[in-house]
């Protein structure tokens, strides 16, 4: 019986939710992330991405490449109620699932074993169309034979759409994708391939096996090869939750050139944190890997004072760990970098740093986040959730000059009007970010 597994990806997931909670903002460019110099994309619409605006990029780039979009600060508790239950609906539909992220999911129903393409698409339609209409949020799903085909599947129907590959299509739909789309196949790997004339997955499967595993190590290398040519017994199976988030990389030619090291544990420390992002949890501890020439393996540590998912800061200190790993000038053959000590991440400093915001102001509509409250001074920053004791919950679009202008809507209430107030007014307080989604 063809076995068939689904992965489902939710939409520009932290993009999207605020679209849904903040209606005015549905359909414009929307990018989530932090405002000061070191701030970082943690999600964009996919009106933004049509400016070139993306995850991960640093904001004020994606700020310039989309001056229109509205820029918004991350909500995480938000991200992950709408995760909970959009994954409770998966649940009740599938009974072998695997959540991967916040935002993302295998799926494998008992019921779909043997099934025919059009009853697996009948399901996925039925699934999304459900998720739409009880969430608010939309996701694309991909089937296939095995996790690579589906995730695969999944990335090429986006955004909002469907592909289920039926098991005599699945090699041709392979055939032509970069060998990068594979899993275990990174920038290292691309290379290895690209020196020996492999660009795509149908040439690699058409390598011999031992050719395959000469160049790339027996496991690694028979496991790439089985899955060009579609084969992927990778059970879907639920995960324990992480204890850490990593990158790593091993490079062709060691490095000694300490600027080019720094950029490395740059890149690396931001690999790991879009993962840290994804799971939508903040890191206390950030730990630099680094291997030498003699292949011995030096680690070192530093712990912040209460966790993180501020990019700049995590990065700045992957960096300061390098130099008391291995002295300058020392050939290093490998790098990585993990985040620890985990914790759910709705903290105010994650992506703000109060000292940024002095020397990077926002524009006027937009104001940049401010300093944290004094005991007797009120201050609101773009995005904040506040409520009022007559018109009900609101968001705030922008302050200044002793007023603050408020949008009052929630996903339930549909677009709402904008008020005016001064900074002070005791009838807007502080709101909980979840009843912005008005369940």
């Amino acid at each position: 019986m063809p076995r068939w597994v689904l992965h489902m990806d939710m939409d520009a997931f932290f993009a999207s939710v605020e679209q849904l909670t903040r209606p005015t903002v549905g359909g414009r460019p929307v990018l989530v992330g932090g405002l000061g110099p070191r701030g970082t994309v943690a999600g964009a619409s996919y009106e933004a991405r049509e400016y070139g605006a993306r995850s991960a990029m640093p904001m004020a780039e994606a700020r310039r490449r989309c001056p229109v979009a509205v820029v918004l600060p991350p909500r995480f508790r938000v991200y992950q109620a709408v995760s909970k239950r959009v994954l409770g609906i998966v649940r009740e539909v599938s009974d072998v699932v695997e959540q991967v992220s916040v935002d993302e999911a295998f799926l494998e129903p008992t019921e779909l074993a043997g099934a025919t393409t059009a009853q697996v698409e009948d399901f996925a339609t039925r699934l999304r169309a459900r998720v739409h209409r009880e969430v608010g949020v939309t996701a694309s799903i991909g089937a296939g034979a095995g996790k690579q085909l589906a995730k695969i599947a999944s990335g090429l129907a986006k955004p909002d759409g469907m592909l289920v590959v039926p098991p005599e299509q699945q090699l041709e739909l392979l055939s032509g994708l970069p060998v990068r789309k594979m899993w275990g196949i990174g920038p290292v790997t691309e290379s290895k391939l690209h020196r020996i004339g492999v660009q795509t997955i149908g040439e690699l499967a058409a390598l011999r096996p031992n050719d395959v595993t000469s160049l790339l190590g027996q496991a690694h290398g028979t496991e790439l090869h089985r899955l060009a040519h579609g084969i992927d017994e990778h059970p879907v199976a639920e995960r324990a939750e992480a204890k850490q988030v990593s990158a790593e990389t091993t490079f062709d030619v060691d490095i000694t050139d300490p600027v080019k090291l720094q950029a490395e544990v740059t890149g690396m420390a931001e690999s790991a944190h879009r993962r840290l992002v994804s799971s939508g949890r903040a890191a206390r501890t950030v730990t630099i890997k680094v291997r030498d020439s003699d292949f011995t393996t030096i680690s070192r540590a530093e712990t912040f004072s209460s966790a993180t998912s501020d990019l700049g800061a995590l990065a700045a200190a992957a960096r300061r760990l390098l130099p008391v790993a291995v002295p300058p000038g020392t050939p290093v053959r490998l790098v990585g970098v993990s985040y620890s000590g985990l914790a759910a991440s709705e903290q105010e400093p994650l992506f703000d740093n109060p000292a940024d915001q002095q020397e990077s102001p926002a524009p006027a509509a937009l104001p940049a986040p401010g300093p944290s409250p004094e005991p007797l001074t009120r201050h609101w920053r773009a995005g904040d959730d506040v409520q009022h004791s007559e018109f009900g919950h609101g968001w705030v679009q922008g302050a200044g000059h002793g007023r603050v202008t408020v949008r009052f809507e929630t996903a339930a209430s549909g677009r709402g009007v904008a008020r005016t107030f001064a900074i002070d007014a005791p009838e807007l307080t502080s709101a909980d970010p979840i009843d912005s989604l008005g369940w």
